[in-house]
């Protein structure tokens, strides 16, 4: 998303229904809600013994953490906050495409994983599962923005899809951070994909 808040009411006002609450919880865990399906991947044995599954995985995983290099590039250090930060609407880059990059990312890293883990079967249950967590938290994080940003993200919202990317000419395309300061910020992520490669390599070799 284009910012990050905290799932605590602001003076005193409501969430409209229960999915936007659902949504600031699962925001606040959402850290920790994959690890089940990272222990379903590393445990569940391999049905599939065709190599080409493990390197496709590969190159989607790639593809998923370039798009979220380019995404924190323009958002910055505030996609990783859970405090009541909020930090300039972002426009620019792949959030002049699709308003949810980094969701969309992580939905393609997860699907990469599961077909290098040589488990095909399991990719409708990572779009099912996590589809359902990021649909819940962008609906927490919208509302929150639209009360905070009012017109301004009103107008975003109205030129730039949620989930399906479409083309903006319009758009700018200027970079806030370097690359220094992105990889620096997405150390986490590679360090886990990095992480998760090695303890697939030595499952698939057990």
């Amino acid at each position: 998303m284009t910012a990050a808040t905290s799932p605590q009411h602001q003076h005193g006002q409501s969430d409209p229904d229960i999915f936007v609450r659902i949504g600031g919880w699962l925001f606040q865990r959402r850290t920790w809600l994959p690890l089940p399906l990272a222990l379903a991947l590393l445990l569940m044995p391999s049905g599939e013994p065709r190599r080409i599954f493990f390197f496709v995985g590969i190159a989607i995983v790639a593809l998923g953490e370039l798009l979220r290099l380019w995404a924190v590039r323009h958002i910055g250090v505030i996609s990783r906050t859970r405090s009541d930060r909020l930090g300039p609407l972002v426009a620019t880059g792949p959030f002049a495409l699709v308003r949810n990059p980094l969701y969309l990312g992580n939905i393609a890293l997860w699907i990469g994983f599961a077909l290098s883990a040589r488990l095909p079967w399991m990719v409708p249950v990572v779009v099912v599962l996590l589809g359902f967590e990021y649909h819940a938290i962008v609906r927490w994080e919208e509302h929150r923005l639209e009360a905070r940003r009012g017109d301004e993200y009103r107008e975003y919202a109205a030129h730039v899809p949620r989930w399906m990317p479409r083309s903006n000419r319009s758009a700018s395309s200027a970079v806030a951070f370097s690359w220094r300061e992105t990889f620096f910020a997405e150390r986490g992520t590679l360090l886990a994909i990095a992480a998760g490669y090695l303890l697939l390599w030595i499952k698939l070799k057990t």
